[in-house]
């Protein structure tokens, strides 16, 4: 197992990719603390799982567009838990709006669940494992829209854009404390986000056409580069943005 006595937070894992996380880090050996924000139930059954495993789980509360809450969901994770090695910012939101219309109220609720929610938890979570000693690994849940214009969706780009420049520039900050920070960028992936055009063939036709191997990907498939990342398979890679995405960010109709 290559998570076994690691201890980590996982935002947003009470459904989609940050779910897949939360089960793929309890199956490599990993104690487990599944955030959620309104899904109590959801956030029960992903517990359940883990507990099957026989790993030791609680399941926490938070506004991740709230800092002082963020920084409680640490040290509830923590004070559970006995300590915080990694922590995974997977918690999000985005809201289709063209430019024009986007709101100050949708702007500030992106922004601050995106990148100051997940800012903040990543200070909080840094300072615990100086404390430690012992390093730690901080994985951000990006999007290929840190790097990838994203029509009517100016807002959300912002925040990826944002969180990429956040892992470049602290992982200098953390390095010498040996902890990494990287994100994982996911293009196309088959979560309820995306339920409206799984089940529109046109729309899923002209999705795949864009994505150079034909299929959208799943959050295991995003959960195993996390694994991978939290690992000490990965204790030099910091400063980094792992693509996840079937080559669309590569795909190029040509002439």
């Amino acid at each position: 197992m290559q998570l076994q006595g690691k201890r980590a937070l996982v935002t947003g894992s009470s459904g989609g990719i940050g779910q897949a996380i939360a089960v793929a880090f309890g199956r490599e050996g990993a104690d487990v603390a599944v955030h959620y924000h309104k899904d109590a139930a959801e956030a029960k059954e992903v517990v359940e799982e883990l507990q099957r495993l026989g790993r030791r789980v609680v399941a926490l509360q938070a506004d991740a567009a709230a800092v002082a809450e963020m920084q409680r969901l640490v040290a509830q994770t923590v004070q559970a838990l006995g300590g915080l090695d990694i922590l995974v910012n997977s918690a999000g939101i985005e809201i289709r709006q063209p430019f024009l219309e986007v709101t100050e109220e949708h702007y500030d609720l992106v922004l601050d669940i995106n990148l100051k929610g997940a800012y903040f938890c990543a200070q909080a979570a840094a300072r615990q494992m100086v404390q430690q000693g012992t390093g730690g690994r901080i994985i951000n849940i990006s999007s290929i829209h840190e790097d990838v214009a994203f029509l009517n969706y100016s807002s959300y780009c912002l925040s990826k854009g944002g969180m990429r420049m956040f892992a470049r520039t602290v992982c200098q900050e953390l390095a010498p404390h040996r902890i990494t920070i990287n994100n994982i960028a996911p293009g196309a992936i088959a979560t309820p986000i995306n339920v409206r055009t799984l089940q529109d063939p046109t729309l899923l036709h002209e999705l795949t056409s864009v994505i150079p191997l034909g299929r959208l990907g799943t959050p295991e498939e995003v959960a195993a580069v996390a694994v991978f990342l939290a690992s000490d398979a990965a204790s030099y890679v910091t400063g980094c943005t792992y693509y996840v995405d079937g080559g669309m960010t590569r795909w190029n109709k040509g002439l």
